[in-house]
């Protein structure tokens, strides 16, 4: 009795004119990251952030999310690739991104400041409310509109969507439409999205969600700070999906990095 791959062959061959390799498997090609600059994240990571799919990192303020981004931005930019940062809510500190290693000449700022209408003369404490809270939403406009252009362009091989001041039912309120064109655009260019906010946003469309904690603050002297050091738990991982990788399928979910003094010390927001 002919053994199975026997039999496998001998069905392939009879099937080669209308079905060439029938029942082999496609060969497995390996994703291709980008390092995020961070030693214990690559390792949980299998390699760093999927290029050409969009990556959520996570977190509460001073969850290490910022010092992140900003290490795999400056690992990109080392290399000398353009990158480009959309900031949402306008708190982006060129000086704490040079700090943590970032090429300036190598990333472009979008800086969103919104644009709401001025108040009328007859009504100008209402007006002045709705100025005050109509002020997230148009940076945000502007951060979504920013982005679109930035990834149908092309160039960019990472681009950081920074949503981490934007409310989260602000950020809920972004239509999953407008995830999947990120998602499709990305793939397109081969650019790495990644998005910062407080909480995922975008789910199906991403391909990473990473939520970051902080853990503990070490000092010096008792009163210089030295390091932090942070958490990292992986949510979500459906990089499988854009390109299949033959890595194991029990892997670890969690693991800690510490920001070195040369980061904290310049970092405005985590």
């Amino acid at each position: 009795m002919p053994s199975a791959a026997v039999l496998q062959m001998e069905i392939e061959r009879s099937l080669a004119a209308r079905f060439p390799a029938a029942l082999s498997p496609a060969p497995q090609a390996l994703r291709e990251t980008a390092s995020t600059g961070v030693a214990a994240v690559d390792t949980l990571l299998h390699g760093g952030l999927p290029a050409g799919a969009v990556s959520e990192l996570i977190g509460a303020e001073s969850s290490g999310r910022t010092s992140l981004a900003l290490a795999f931005v400056a690992s990109r930019t080392a290399e000398g690739r353009v990158c480009a940062w959309v900031d949402a809510g306008d708190a982006f500190d060129p000086e704490s991104a040079a700090g943590n290693g970032v090429n300036l000449s190598q990333l472009l700022w979008v800086r969103c400041q919104g644009t709401p209408s001025s108040p009328s003369s007859r009504d100008v404490p209402q007006a002045e409310r709705r100025r005050v809270q109509g002020l997230p939403l148009a940076r945000l406009d502007q951060a979504l509109r920013a982005t679109d252009l930035l990834l149908h362009a092309g160039g960019f091989a990472a681009i950081v969507l920074d949503l981490a001041n934007t409310a989260q039912e602000h950020g809920n309120r972004i239509p999953a439409a407008t995830w999947w064109r990120f998602r499709q655009a990305a793939g397109s260019t081969h650019c790495s999205l990644v998005v910062l906010g407080r909480a995922a946003y975008a789910p199906s469309s991403a391909a990473i969600v990473l939520e970051c904690a902080a853990r503990q603050a070490r000092t010096s002297g008792g009163t210089i700070l030295s390091s932090l050091e942070y958490s990292v738990t992986l949510k979500r991982d459906r990089s499988d999906c854009i390109s299949p990788r033959p890595f194991p399928a029990r892997r670890p979910t969690a693991s800690t990095w510490t920001a070195q003094p040369g980061w904290t010390q310049q970092t405005r927001r985590a």
